[in-house]
């Protein structure tokens, strides 16, 4: 991967969009973490996928929107702990399986969530 070159350069908007559906698909059918959401996940991918366009270097308008990400914070009401952090890691990565991503990309992705996911922790 060229460190000139963002994820969100080198696999676009549309896969990040899916990465977000996946990853949602995967909290519905994981009873630990689809009761932390309402109902209608719909509102929260649609966060996921703008967070994750500014992460990955696209478009600002998660912040634009929303205003810092402030991750810890946006989460402190939830206990987090580090099984709470696998479910989610697990979400994610069962999500990324379904994408077709070049390894470096995949590894960089990883990197980040399993850094942002320990960072969550905030129980036990």
């Amino acid at each position: 991967m060229n460190t000139a070159q963002t994820i969100y350069d080198l696999v676009g908007e549309e896969q990040i969009r899916l990465l977000a559906k996946f990853f949602y698909q995967e909290v519905a059918k994981n009873e630990s973490l689809k009761k932390l959401y309402p109902e209608d996940l719909q509102p929260a991918e649609e966060r996921l996928f703008l967070f994750l366009l500014q992460v990955f270097g696209g478009p600002q308008t998660y912040s634009e929107h929303r205003g810092h990400p402030r991750l810890r914070m946006r989460h402190a009401k939830w206990k987090i702990d580090a099984t709470m952090r696998d479910h989610w890691m697990n979400a994610m990565l069962t999500a990324m399986d379904q994408l077709d991503l070049e390894t470096s990309v995949s590894e960089a992705m990883i990197r980040y969530f399993v850094q942002a996911a320990n960072h969550m922790i905030n129980h036990g």
